[in-house]
């Protein structure tokens, strides 16, 4: 796949996160999109009570052609999400796991 496709695969991903509501109606969802240099983050900022969060929930890169998962704190596993999409294992870089680790994976391991 083209990284062009892979762009609107991830942006159509962390918009629709991005519209659920989480419980607290303080904690403000944000999905970073930055195209130009293949960041995309969705974000929650905002207070519990009297406590502040500020959080990420999902970071993913585009690097040489491949998507770089750097934090996954979905349920289902954005992995899997990008899988459903069509997006090849051999594209998909579990950059969580260390890169001795990542050999033992089915993805890519750079």
């Amino acid at each position: 796949m083209a990284v062009e496709q892979y762009r609107q695969i991830i942006q159509r991903l962390i918009l629709e996160r991005s519209q659920r509501r989480l419980a607290q109606e303080e904690i403000e969802t944000q999905a970073v999109l930055d195209t130009e240099r293949d960041h995309y983050l969705l974000l929650h900022t905002g207070w519990r009570g009297n406590n502040r969060t500020h959080g990420c929930s999902i970071h993913l890169d585009i690097k040489d052609g491949k998507i770089w998962i750097q934090h996954d704190g979905t349920e289902v596993g954005i992995a899997t999400l990008l899988l459903e999409q069509g997006v090849p294992k051999e594209d998909i870089v579990l950059a969580f796991h260390s890169p001795y680790m990542r050999q033992f994976t089915e993805f890519a391991t750079q």
